[in-house]
């Protein structure tokens, strides 16, 4: 082909290309990739129309570009939240004939404990029609409180504070509404708050042998007189014989601790203490928290003593002990 050739088909080729540029917005690989190559035969052969060819074909490519850029923007993906909940990852379930708690938390995906936890149930089954709250993941459902922040609460229930904040879409700076339902995903109910647990009761103190010996004489509710200093619990046989003591203007420490632990104690103090019964002594004796009580009189036969919760709870008891039976007591004087 001569350049006279090669001239007159670049010219009608730049035409086409020049009228693809301005008629069509929608660019195909093909009409690019001819545009490229006419310009560069133009240029080859120094045609007027090289430059003009050059310009329409980086249209082509702009064009081209712009227009794959406009097919590949990804929106936002919007989440769909539960119809039934305004809250995120929660919603609810009517129970229906047939229905058990396990097959309920297998129907959403969840375990039975976190089914079990955000409904506040030990139970393995749910009445018909009733309402349970569903949370869409493992975790824990909870209920916003005065004071409470991200931070706390992932440290208590073992949750990481990021997950917590992406989850329920919250933001760094955000205050927690008191009274807000959150999923804590991955969550850990401490023993204390999970369905069905019951905090042990206080031990019972428990007395040895020798506090069953004598004779009860009288027995009265409750002690009246209160000195300022006593940090023993009210109701308790240390309680008493402090307040006794005081009464008698022989006060004794206030931070002895259990009665088993007296006679120690007031001895690091700087009191006298032996097996020598006398008026106005504490006895004391050990076994389990021990106990104590006030020597009210002594004579050949009997140690007559004033003591609390021996009969009871708050209750003063008089009482007489044979003497040959308080052999291990201790006294306090």
């Amino acid at each position: 082909m001569t350049p006279q050739s090669n001239s007159s088909v670049a010219a009608q080729t730049a035409s086409r290309v020049t009228a693809t540029t301005s008629n069509q917005e929608k660019v195909s690989v093909d009409q690019l990739t001819a545009a490229s190559a006419v310009t560069q035969l133009a240029e080859m052969a120094n045609l007027p129309v090289a430059g003009d060819l050059r310009e329409a074909t980086t249209t082509l490519y702009i064009k081209k570009q712009l227009a794959q850029n406009d097919a590949e923007v990804i929106s936002k993906p919007q989440i769909v939240q539960p119809t039934t909940s305004t809250e995120r990852g929660i919603t609810s379930y009517t129970v229906k004939a047939g229905d058990t708690i396990e097959s309920i938390a297998t129907q959403f995906g969840i375990s039975t404990q976190t089914l079990k936890w955000a409904n506040n149930t030990t139970a393995d089954t749910a009445d018909e029609g009733a309402t349970l709250t569903v949370p869409r993941t493992d975790g824990i459902v909870y209920i916003v409180k005065d004071g409470d922040t991200v931070e706390a609460l992932a440290e208590k229930y073992k949750v990481n504070a990021e997950r917590i904040v992406l989850y329920n879409d919250l933001t760094e700076s955000e205050a927690l509404s008191t009274g807000a339902q959150l999923v804590l995903p991955s969550g850990e109910l401490p023993e204390t708050e999970r369905p069905g647990y019951v905090a042990p009761r206080a031990a019972t103190p428990t007395y040895s042998s020798y506090s069953n010996s004598g004779d009860v004489l009288s027995t009265s509710y409750g002690y009246a007189r209160v000195f300022s200093g006593n940090r023993y619990a009210l109701g308790n046989c240390t309680w008493y014989a402090y307040e006794r003591r005081a009464a008698m203007g022989r006060p004794i420490g206030s931070l002895w601790g259990n009665a088993t632990n007296w006679a120690a104690s007031a001895r690091a103090a700087g009191f006298t203490v032996n097996q020598t019964p006398a008026p106005g002594a504490v006895f004391q004796y050990g076994g389990g928290y021990g106990h104590v009580g006030v020597v009210e009189s002594v004579d050949s036969e009997y140690l007559y003593v004033t003591d609390m919760n021996y009969a009871g709870y708050n209750v003063v008891t008089s009482r007489k002990i044979p003497l040959g039976s308080t052999g291990h007591y201790n006294y306090i004087h």
